[in-house]
């Protein structure tokens, strides 16, 4: 086998590991999102789709500041709204139980909590 190809071989293979290794290191990162608990919520449903936030009431907030947060709802009302403000009247709502979002981050003043950045699922 001539040196270059050797050489070419040993690249493809450091590459091909190197990839694995970020991979597995991404997917543990994922997974070590912040747990939160919250017994109610509302979310308000767009002509486009669904908010990205949601406003929660007693929860359990973790001690710590993550990067990524999984919320998980005992009762979510969803308000669908006939159109794109909250002076738009409303069409109709939702009771879903035993929900779980992914939050980017939240904001809680006098046991309110307001979760921003959850994409829907």
């Amino acid at each position: 086998m001539s040196p270059t190809l050797r050489r070419l071989i040993g690249v493809t293979a450091a590459a091909v590991t190197g990839a694995a290794t970020l991979l597995v290191a991404g997917a543990g990162t994922a997974g070590a999102a912040e747990r939160a608990h919250c017994d109610r919520a509302e979310q308000n449903l767009w002509s486009d789709g669904p908010s990205r936030g949601l406003t929660a009431h007693h929860c359990d907030i973790p001690s710590g500041r993550g990067r990524w947060y999984t919320v998980e709802i005992d009762t979510l009302v969803q308000t669908h709204r006939k159109g794109d403000t909250l002076d738009g009247a409303v069409d109709r709502t939702r009771t879903l139980h035993d929900r779980t979002f992914r939050c980017l981050g939240y904001t809680s003043e006098d046991g309110t909590v307001n979760w921003f950045g959850c994409p829907p699922s």
